[in-house]
């Protein structure tokens, strides 16, 4: 059985910074709703002035009522590999077991947020009410964050979202590499139906940076479905020619596949220059005249360091020389920062402490395998036959009857293309 939840009165809420009177009837609701709920020892209103270790996709679920309006149904009537589904009425089971007393001891910052420009008929407002500092310097860095989208919101609708570490004060047990987290019980929920998303337990920015795949791709997703736009994992990109011609460009690649080293590309043919609009997160809509528009609703670079260097990506190295939050790196005892494939020769006598706080040296691994490009587009049809069918396979078995029409007509057309060719 989850633990009961004990009701007691509470002193009126602590707000050391802002004005909770100020706020939207809606946006005071789920403050004092949520604060309630999570007992902190005080709420911070950000206005975004100058005062102020990998996803976890096995504990990221949709909630609704039709398990069919999350992931489709697998022929074998098992768990969908496609995403992960829970029920409402289980759903208020897990927040009830992690959410009463998390942010104890811990001050609530109140975070407004829009995802896109201010203004702009494609952006869409946020507010993330969450106990992590490390959360709210960031989501200033990767949104447009503070008082200006409290304005443009006014008694507007906006996405609720929620985030706590999971570590209420004292702490009960030492801290994991000095993060605050509770991975036996990590969950982040998105409630398509109420425009929510709720997260707990995790500090990494995918999972407690609510704006960015929560918001932007997840829940966004189902918005754009309601109103008919895409919300799509893609780079936008502007390259123009010698000419002075200049194209957009969106391109969809699966994570840690290159987007970025894309997007920001610098030019090695004399006379072109490309732009990057986005690396990672494109929405698009046709205007009225059928053109198709997109934004990046995301304003900053958040990205794994591992391989970029001067060689991958001289503009990512350019731009993180200011303003930029390192986590998780390597620190040299002369205060710079270190990390796999940098390809910076350390000073003679540079030490390197890791981010798990321990003495890092480095180590000699494979040489890197050169393969010529005629090898490596020359793919026989044999090659994409036995693909082609794997994927066929394998969209029967995970997909089944769910299966877009249009999914199922390039899939067609594709195989008949296989047949013809010699």
């Amino acid at each position: 059985m989850p633990p009961e939840v004990a009701s007691r009165a509470r002193s009126p809420l602590q707000v050391i910074q802002g004005d909770l009177s100020s706020l939207c009837p809606a946006l005071r609701e789920f403050i004092q709703t949520s604060a309630s709920l999570c007992q902190p020892d005080a709420l911070h209103i950000c206005d975004g002035s100058e005062r102020e270790n990998t996803r976890v996709e096995s504990r990221t679920v949709i909630v609704t009522p039709d398990r069919r309006d999350a992931v489709p149904t697998p022929l074998s009537g098992g768990e969908s590999q496609l995403g992960r589904w829970m029920s409402p009425e289980q759903w208020e089971k897990e927040k009830n077991l992690r959410f009463p007393g998390c942010m104890k001891g811990r001050v609530m910052y109140m975070v407004p947020f829009s995802m896109g420009p201010l203004g702009s008929p494609l952006s869409r407002i946020g507010v993330e009410l969450t106990d992590s500092p490390y959360v709210v310097v960031s989501m200033r860095i990767m949104t447009r964050m503070g008082q200006a989208v409290l304005e443009e919101l006014g008694d507007g609708e906006f996405v609720r979202c929620l985030h706590s570490v999971g570590c209420p004060l004292p702490l009960r047990k030492p801290l994991v590499s000095n993060w605050p987290c509770n991975p036996e019980l990590t969950l982040i929920a998105h409630l398509p139906d109420q425009r929510s998303i709720v997260s707990f337990g995790s500090g990494y920015g995918g999972n407690s940076l609510l704006g960015k795949k929560c918001l932007a791709l997840r829940m966004a997703s189902r918005m754009a479905r309601e109103e008919g736009w895409l919300a799509e994992h893609m780079l936008i990109v502007g390259i123009t020619n010698p000419a002075g011609e200049k194209k957009y460009f969106a391109a969809a690649f699966p994570s840690a596949c290159g987007k970025t080293n894309l997007a920001m590309m610098e030019p090695a043919l004399p006379g072109w220059r490309v732009e990057c609009v986005g690396d990672d997160i494109a929405w698009m809509q046709f205007d009225r005249d059928g053109v198709l528009r997109a934004i990046n609703p995301e304003n900053g670079f958040f990205g794994v360091a591992p391989g970029t260097s001067s060689r991958t990506n001289p503009n990512a190295l350019s731009t993180i020389q200011q303003n930029t939050i390192f986590t998780n790196v390597g620190e040299s005892s002369d205060g710079g920062v270190v990390w796999e494939g940098k390809d910076e020769d350390l000073p003679t006598g540079v030490t390197v402490t890791s981010w798990r706080n321990l003495p890092w040296s480095q180590t000699v691994g494979l040489e890197e395998q050169h393969l010529g490009l005629d090898q490596l587009f020359r793919v026989s049809k044999d090659f994409w036959s036995q693909e082609v069918h794997q994927v066929r396979e394998y969209l029967k078995r995970e997909v089944n009857e769910d299966l877009p029409e249009e999914m199922e007509r390039q899939m067609k057309l594709l195989e008949e293309r296989l047949e013809e060719s010699t």
